[in-house]
């Protein structure tokens, strides 16, 4: 016989399904499928790259029987018997890397917002962020010490309305006019649903103008700029020069560096405080050896210049993309573009990158998503529908991600299939239209 609890989480179950809300675990397509990957965040295609994976061949040719670096383990949390001088030396490489002054590795992307979000801000702090960042950042925010009327959402990648923000707490609290308080602002460097970049220049010297003591911390999560933008890869912070005007970065190794787990880029003394209170480093088994020698050989491939040939293809890729698109859909009214992409192509970071600020995310803007996204299964392209809750009502969409592996053909062919797609959906909405049109004619006349 079911039980209150059974019973509850059916019909919770059974009205997300009803509104075509709920989620399920489809299998992934396997490795020998034909069709096209433009789904996954394998963004560079290090994920079958026979040089990477050459690399970790090697490197695990060189583990002993547990005598030097052990293949599993350590079953230990990082703060037990978990820091190795595996894990040492990849936090020391990741920090040279990226030019921060010190590292710190969690399990996931997740993880790291989580843990510094909830110990980091003080109770009498500000956190301000952007609408649309990322639910584990949301997730960190909630269960810090600031309460919930000290956290400020701005609209998104608006630095008018952060300024508007900023410029009400300073209004409101001498503490942080004063420079005793602190303001925490979060924002990604690329946005993964929709695709667009952070004006993070401009939003550096918003928080110059209104609040100049130095008592505004940005954190940026990198976790899909990470490999794409700047001088081998090293993000989009990289490529402004504005590593030292960020606190805090967090770069993800499972996107473009096809491994799992993160890395916070920080000051020695914030690198100290996260050890001493983020509760998911501190409660959980360290990252395995295993984990970490992959991330080593991914972080290699950075390192060597490996990315910067994927990272401008990627790049091309999503010209032609873009292109193409705007081209082919004008005519129709069932998928659009958003119109931030524009904004991407013409950015003035085409004069500090070295390749045109594109976003390997395209976002198909549609009300039908999942018959989009079916049919173009049928053409022989994997690419997911976004609902809602992870997209506001009215923004569905087919999100496409390029890969360094994809070619033109397989773009231009993913273009033709959506524009397909679109006429036959709109004919078929002209059509019904036009039926239901008929039918209160009659009823008129009768």
């Amino acid at each position: 016989m079911p039980s209150a609890l059974d019973d509850r989480l059916k019909a919770t179950l059974d009205s997300r399904k009803s509104r075509q809300m709920l989620r399920q675990l489809d299998p992934a397509p396997p490795a020998s499928s034909n069709l096209v990957d433009f789904s996954s965040n394998d963004y560079l295609s290090f994920a079958r790259s026979p040089v990477l994976r050459r690399k970790l061949v090697d490197a695990l040719a060189t583990v002993d029987d547990g005598t030097a670096t052990p293949l599993y383990g350590p079953p230990s949390s990082r703060l037990l018997d978990g820091n190795t001088p595996l894990h040492a030396s990849l936090e020391r490489r990741l920090a040279a890397f990226f030019d921060a002054p010190a590292a710190l590795v969690f399990n996931s992307g997740f993880d790291a917002n989580v843990g510094l979000w909830t110990c980091l801000p003080a109770p009498d702090d500000w956190i301000v962020y952007d609408e649309l960042v990322h639910a584990s950042m949301h997730d960190g925010m909630r269960a810090s010490r600031v309460p919930s009327e000290r956290r400020r959402a701005f609209r998104h990648n608006r630095v008018e309305s952060l300024e508007r923000v900023l410029e009400g707490i300073a209004a409101r609290d001498e503490g942080v006019r004063a420079g005793e308080r602190s303001v925490w602002v979060g924002v990604e460097s690329l946005y993964s649903m929709d695709g667009d970049l952070a004006p993070l220049r401009e939003m550096v010297d918003a928080i110059d103008r209104v609040l100049p003591r130095g008592n505004v911390h940005l954190v940026v999560d990198e976790a899909h700029s990470s490999g794409l933008y700047g001088v081998r890869g090293r993000g989009l912070v990289a490529a402004l020069g504005l590593e030292h005007r960020v606190t805090v970065r967090v770069h993800t190794f499972g996107k473009a560096m096809a491994c799992s787990g993160a890395v916070v880029l920080a000051s020695p003394l914030i690198r100290d405080y996260l050890i001493n209170y983020a509760r998911p480093l501190i409660y959980s088994t360290v990252m395995t050896h295993l984990s970490a020698l992959a991330v080593v050989k991914s972080l290699e491939m950075l390192e060597q210049g490996h990315s910067e040939a994927p990272a401008a293809h990627v790049h091309t890729l999503a010209l032609r993309l873009f292109s193409r698109l705007s081209s082919l859909l004008p005519s129709t009214s069932s998928v659009s573009l958003p119109p931030h992409l524009v904004a991407i192509v013409t950015s003035p970071l085409t004069r500090v990158t070295p390749h045109p600020p594109t976003s390997p995310i395209i976002p198909l803007l549609t009300s039908s998503p999942r018959p989009l996204a079916a049919f173009l299964r049928t053409r022989g392209f994997l690419s997911r529908p976004i609902t809602h809750p992870t997209v506001p009502h009215g923004e569905e969409r087919v999100r496409v991600c390029l890969h360094a592996g994809n070619t033109v053909r397989e773009v231009d062919g993913l273009c033709d299939a959506v524009a397909e797609w679109a006429r036959e959906e709109d004919n078929r909405k002209s059509r019904t239209t036009g039926g239901e049109r008929r039918r209160e004619q009659l009823q008129a006349k009768l």
